[in-house]
């Protein structure tokens, strides 16, 4: 008995010698029981437990908390330990209270001086020795370590098929097919994981995998959300950069600064504008009566916390409202992060449809623009040698303006049939020959007719546009002012024949901006209007370059094309006039009589253009060519273009105010854009103008000063390939979240990646050859006791594969998946009750047909209010908020999705008959083994084929006497009974689930 008191004494003072550590052992109590009134936020009594000025200052009351060195003089023991109900602290409405061993830390850590550090995760970033061991990885210097101070041992390696299917499942969420695993297995080279590891790495598929993760963190979705939540055609183009960018390693400094500035970069590309997509995730609401303001602040409010939750690893929307009740984040710094937003605007952007398709495009293009050129290059001689023919032709043209001089055009109205209108108008004939228009008006119209031409030479046609008191305001137009807009006037000869040209037009009265010259111009947006003048008549001449003989052409087709962007801009009534004969006006455009009135040898470089092209105009061969030119010149490739939703910085910055509990009509003081002060401080960039903005504020992120990003992106690397990242809150680095299991473990790997440039691929490639990855996953029986979370990592863990990766996991064994990466989302098949509830209003679920029904979870659309049940019963984020973190449950449901819906059904019936279509498997026990190497990667155990045979069996039984159902599982009676036995595979939890 002595001799256990005497160690028991030895014990005891050694813990009571032992430096207490403020950051692991005193920062957790006062962050559990006292931060909050007495934190950044209200520091109650004047008692800041935060900082070290906090703890130490005297309080309102006189006293202080903590008196180093001197535990019976500092207030904090004394209320802690009081048990007076006026002084107790927390007090008895809290329901916590510290225990004595903690009030016991406490009191030693007084006792020894009461020394404070900063929080771990503001500390800078400082590459740490590596702890002495035999370990030849880095990753396992720290690992092992750390069991060894525990008394724990690493697991072994697993086996080389379970690590390809891990590697698989890590890096592309698809299983290996059998071949990889075999050739993986066989390869005895002393680089064969790193090979595999390669390879996987430069899988397009990679970025699909890593990128899912990343679209989690960006709330991805292909809707609004709110109450209407309409979608969003344009959404999945930033999942496609998302995806290249992560497949091309695109430095995570350059991958953060061109979604959050790429509109701010230098000169910025496209692509690097359609990054800033991911800030246009935002929630838009277009519910009626909604004030747009309070809904543009809540999508600034978003920007801002997404991006503390991100990088920061901060809980900031914590701050929103009033100052941070646990971390150094001031409500003014709230704004201040705020303000860097809030001077962004939401436009869209025209940008490729895809970067293959725009090499496509430029490629094709280059083709057509060489014999653009080479024809361009005809065009341009035929056109030079028609300066030849000056001499001649003015001679020529001042005999015919002679011969044409004092001579009349005759009018003479067209014989018509009754128009036609693209929106079901009705023409009414009237005695003068005119037409009066009624009934349907649409917002674009075009009138078409066909007309007989008198006898003779025709120079032209008149339009006449006449009033009448059935349109409003009299007409002529049908607008509710009387007013139209006739943007193009066609003529062609015959039914089909090619456009007539006119030379020019006149008008009596043409509106201010809708010149009668705009009707022949070819441009939609132009056009004649009379606004000004209407309840009048008017009208229109327009010339031909080349005169039609009305004998040899004697029918015309008209076209009156109304495409005025405000729309229903018709005209009401009109009558139509040919001009038979010419006249030196006819014969003429105004500025050509002028050039040859004044003779040659004044013509200015503009003039002999002018005439070269009135030349051209009616030379047969150089106006063969240019019609050739221009129809070549229509028929190159169109960009493949579309728009986008993304960000741009305001020429004005928006007065940024700090706003009283969160709310946008109770704006304070003003607030200008800046960082929290407990990291390091940014500076504004040349050219700036001193006021920072986004671009800064990445490049502020991004600085190599800046500890939280690398320690955050790096722990949520580790996280996803180990199921738990080195921090397990990693969105909340602060002093709430949970302490680094390995902080000197996450500095390196901080460090690592920073040195290598922000690679992504590299900093997995380091994890991935670690022996700590590498590890079976076997829970040991003193690991369950010593460890059962796996703090230590002293095993691999066991993940079960998220919403997406179980279906493809599904359609990949069955052969039915579809490989193609990146293009518009896709609508598999989905529950009918579900479709006709959810997608009942702004648009329809219609399900994709061949390749599309079969694409990889991640190109489901996905509807903020409705998303897919499959999806969400296997926990995928509702995309609303950012999610660094996926939880994982396991529910009965999911279970009973896999065994009924559509697509897992569909997935059995696949797998099944490509079992049987299979030519080396013509045994059971040889199409089983088939499909547990399809399935689970692995060959079947003797116990297993034995279950799985009688069950075989068993069906083919059933199905045989219930020829009924055999139907509903493929149509036959083998195929039936294959179904429903590798059902039983498939619905394993090792099918689902990294080993």
């Amino acid at each position: 008995m002595p001799v256990r008191f005497a160690v028991l004494a030895v014990f005891l003072a050694r813990a009571s010698a032992a430096e207490i550590d403020f950051q692991k052992q005193i920062q957790p109590i006062f962050a559990e029981y006292c931060l909050e009134c007495h934190g950044p936020n209200q520091a109650k009594g004047g008692l800041n437990l935060v900082t070290q000025d906090g703890f130490l200052r005297a309080l309102k009351s006189g006293a202080h908390a903590v008196v180093p060195g001197q535990p019976a003089s500092s207030a904090l023991l004394h209320r802690l330990a009081s048990s007076d109900p006026e002084e107790v602290m927390p007090p008895p409405t809290k329901t916590k209270r510290p225990s004595e061993v903690e009030i016991g830390t406490l009191r030693r850590w007084i006792e020894q001086g009461a020394s404070w550090a900063p929080h771990w995760a503001y500390r800078p970033i400082a590459r740490p020795a590596l702890p002495p061991g035999p370990e030849p990885h880095p990753v396992d210097r720290f690992v092992d370590a750390k069991l060894r101070q525990n008394g724990l041992d690493a697991s072994p390696e697993t086996d080389r098929a379970t690590l390809a299917k891990r590697i698989h499942a890590d890096l592309l969420g698809l299983p290996p097919t059998p071949e990889d695993v075999d050739a993986f297995v066989r390869d005895t080279s002393p680089h064969a994981y790193e090979s595999l590891i390669d390879r996987v790495l430069a899988s397009p598929h990679f970025g699909e995998r890593w990128g899912r993760h990343w679209l989690d963190q960006a709330r991805y979705a292909d809707s609004d959300g709110y109450e209407k939540d309409s979608p969003r055609p344009d959404a999945w183009r930033y999942r496609d950069w998302v995806i290249e960018a992560i497949n091309s390693d695109l430095p995570i400094d350059r991958f953060t600064i061109e979604q959050l500035a790429g509109d701010l970069l230098p000169a910025p590309s496209p692509e690097q504008v359609l990054a800033t997509a991911f800030h246009r995730q935002t929630l838009t609401n277009k519910e009626g009566g909604v004030d747009q303001e309070q809904y543009r602040v809540e999508a600034v409010f978003d920007r801002t916390e997404t991006t503390g939750t991100v990088w920061l690893a901060h809980t900031v929307g914590c701050a929103r409202c009033h100052t941070h009740k646990y971390d150094q984040i001031s409500q003014r710094e709230y704004f201040g992060l705020y303000a860097f937003f809030n001077n962004a605007d939401e436009t869209n952007a025209r940008v490729g449809t895809s970067s293959e398709a725009l090499a496509t495009f430029e490629r094709e293009n280059a083709v057509h623009l060489r014999k653009l050129r080479a024809l361009e290059t005809k065009l341009t001689a035929a056109r030079a040698a028609l300066s030849e023919r000056f001499p001649v032709w003015e001679k020529e043209i001042a005999a015919r303006m002679v011969a044409l001089e004092g001579r009349q055009t005759q009018s003479v109205p067209l014989e018509m049939g009754a128009p036609v209108a693209q929106s079901g108008a009705v023409f009414h004939p009237q005695e003068d020959g005119s037409w009066l228009v009624a009934g349907a008006q649409n917002a674009q119209d075009v009138y078409t007719l066909r007309a007989t031409l008198p006898p003779g030479i025709i120079s032209g046609l008149r339009l006449e546009v006449l009033p009448d008191p059935s349109l409003p305001g009299q007409g002529p137009g049908r607008s509710p002012g009387g007013n139209f807009v006739l943007s193009e006037f066609e003529a062609r000869a015959g039914s089909d024949g090619p456009l007539l040209k006119f030379h020019s037009a006149k008008a009596d009265f043409s509106q201010t901006g809708w010149n009668v010259a705009g009707a022949i111009d070819g441009k939609p947006s132009t056009g004649w209007g009379c606004g000004g003048q209407t309840g009048k008549p008017h009208q229109a001449t327009f010339f031909f370059v080349r005169p039609i003989d009305g004998v040899k052409e004697p029918s015309l087709s008209l076209s009156l094309v109304q495409a005025h962007s405000g729309g229903q801009h018709g005209i009401g009534r009109f009558r139509i006039v040919a001009l038979v004969g010419e006249s030196v006006e006819s014969a003429l455009p105004v500025e050509v009589s002028r050039l040859v009135a004044i003779g040659s040898e004044k013509w200015t470089h503009e003039g002999r253009e002018t005439i070269t092209s009135w030349l051209a105009e009616g030379d047969p061969a150089v106006s063969s060519l240019a019609e050739e030119f221009a129809a070549l010149e229509a028929s190159g490739p169109k960009p493949p273009l579309m728009e986008v939703r993304v960000l741009a910085e305001r020429t004005k910055p928006r007065d940024t105010r700090l706003l009283h509990r969160g709310e946008f009509l109770s704006p304070t003081e003003p607030v200008a854009p800046g960082t929290p002060g407990v990291l390091p401080p940014l500076r504004a960039r040349e050219g700036s103008a001193g006021r920072p903005d986004r671009l800064d504020l990445a490049r502020w992120l991004m600085a190599e000063e800046n500890p939280l990003p690398a320690r955050a992106i790096a722990n949520q690397i580790w996280m996803h390939l180990f199921g738990e990242g080195i921090v397990r809150t990693p969105g909340d680095f602060g002093v709430r979240g949970e302490r680094p299991s390995h902080p000197e473990l996450l500095d390196w790997l901080a460090s690592e990646l920073v040195a290598h440039g922000w690679s992504r691929k590299h900093l997995i490639r380091v994890i991935l050859t670690s022996a700590t990855y590498r590890q079976q996953s076997v829970l040991r029986p003193e690991l369950q006791r010593v460890d059962p979370r796996n703090v230590l990592l002293a095993r691999q863990n066991r993940l079960r594969a998220e919403g997406e990766i179980v279906r493809d996991l599904h359609l990949a064994a069955a052969g039915l998946l579809s490989r193609k990466v990146g293009g518009p989302s896709v609508f598999p098949p989905m529950p009918v009750e579900v479709a006709a509830v959810s997608y009942a209003n702004n648009f329809k679920w219609t399900e994709s047909k061949g390749e599309d029904r079969y694409r990889r979870g991640m190109y489901t659309f996905f509807k903020r209010t409705a998303p897919h049940p499959e999806l969400m019963t296997f926990d995928c984020p509702d995309a609303n908020v950012a999610s660094v973190r996926r939880n994982v449950s396991n529910t009965p449901l999911q279970a009973l999705t896999t065994l009924n819906a559509a697509t897992f059904a569909e997935a059995a019936q696949a797998l099944a008959k490509r079992l049987l279509a299979s030519p080396e498997q013509i045994s059971d026990a040889g199409r089983m083994e088939r499909a547990f190497r399809l399935c689970l990667v692995r060959s079947p155990r003797a116990e297993e084929i034995r279950v799985l045979e009688e069950l075989l069996h068993e069906a083919r039984r059933f199905y045989a006497a219930h020829e009924s159902e055999d139907a509903k599982l493929g149509g036959e009676i083998e195929t039936a009974a294959w179904t429903a036995t590798v059902r039983i595979l498939l619905n394993t939890d090792e099918f689902i689930t990294r080993e």
